[in-house]
């Protein structure tokens, strides 16, 4: 706050010196000039001559003052107001570096002192939800490896202290474990994947037939599906549409694989796609565990879970989904799921108007 004032003192000192001097000039160039005239057009004593030269110097003088102490307290007001956003804008800078985020500055965008407050308030913001992000992301981090290194310690230091002895189904458990960390070190790619596809717009979109991209995605699972002896129905409309091909492959893929990886049950698992009015919908539905409605609202959420224990066994890191919803909606486009009883429904809609 100390140097917008210094700047404020001292922006209105030289004003007021560059006010007194043009009032000084022009007052003297006045009165000289109102001087002569008299002299000449009007005959008068020198008494009379004396009263008048000292009556306009009197008017001038008090013209000039007058015209200073305004101008001067014009100008003050003019410039404390007209900085008044700088001195904003210092606070809030001393308050970021003291850890501290400030609200936005309120100011009407115009001229570039307005495009500098916006801009910084964009930054505030943005800074803001990048911590936000980094202390969630170390608060998820260390529950997701807290549950397997204790129980790795946990066992090794009882087989340490002769507690236990070893078997092979201890020590299989302790490969599980120690895979389930692997697997966890490998998920966290997928969290560089997840920073990636929030900050692209997905501008490089291209015509793209659906139906073919499905079938690109079922031929790589084909083995998987066979080695889990599960049956696919295939039934999916031609449609051409405006997207970029491999994220929208990359959500089937997570799609068909959360569908083979929670499976349980006798039929099939279903890829049906149809073409509604303006939109298209594709939907993956298979046999799994009940999932309640409260899980249904959190199951898009990052790192959400709704079986654990098979988590852990296969290493799911509960971003898959919330990646597949963000790069749906970034095509304007919406992902739910449905179910009836232990059949899910996890369907999509694109819109087939979407332009390039």
């Amino acid at each position: 706050m100390l140097v917008p004032k210094q700047f404020l003192f001292r922006l209105t000192f030289i004003n007021i010196v560059v006010i007194a001097a043009f009032v000084g000039i022009s007052s003297w160039a006045i009165y000289n000039t109102a001087c002569v005239l008299a002299d000449g057009l009007v005959s008068m004593s020198s008494q009379k001559q004396a009263r008048f030269e000292s009556t306009l110097l009197q008017y001038l003088w008090i013209f000039s003052i007058s015209t200073i102490i305004i101008g001067s307290l014009t100008h003050f007001y003019l410039t404390k107001k007209l900085i008044r956003p700088l001195r904003e804008l210092i606070d809030s800078t001393k308050k970021m570096k003291h850890g501290e985020y400030p609200q936005p500055i309120t100011m009407k965008p115009d001229g570039e002192i307005g495009e500098l407050i916006s801009h910084f308030n964009d930054l505030v913001q943005q800074i803001e939800a990048n911590e936000q992000h980094r202390e969630k992301l170390v608060s998820d981090l260390s529950h997701e490896f807290r549950t397997p290194l204790s129980n790795l310690n946990g066992y090794l230091k009882a087989l340490k202290a002769g507690v236990i002895e070893g078997d092979e189904k201890l020590y299989r458990s302790l490969y599980e474990e120690s895979r389930r960390l692997i697997h966890l070190v490998e998920q966290m790619e997928q969290l560089k994947e997840w920073d990636y596809v929030s900050n692209q717009n997905f501008t490089q979109k291209t015509p793209s037939n659906i139906e073919k991209l499905v079938y690109q995605v079922v031929e790589m699972f084909r083995r998987k599906l066979k080695q889990a002896n599960i049956e696919m129905v295939v039934d999916v409309a031609s449609c051409q549409l405006i997207v970029n091909s491999a994220a929208i492959t990359q959500v089937i893929s997570n799609l068909l694989d959360n569908a083979i990886r929670y499976y349980e049950g006798n039929s099939p698992i279903e890829i049906r796609g149809i073409v509604d009015q303006s939109t298209y919908k594709l939907s993956i539905t298979g046999p799994g565990k009940p999932i309640s409605m409260e899980e249904r609202k959190k199951i898009f959420d990052r790192f959400y879970r709704v079986d654990h224990s098979r988590s852990r066994e296969f290493g799911g890191s509960g971003l898959g989904l919330a990646i597949s919803k963000e790069i749906i909606e970034r095509h304007q486009g919406r992902l739910s799921v449905t179910s009836e009883g232990n059949i899910h429904s996890f369907w999509l809609l694109l819109p087939i108007g979407n332009t390039l």
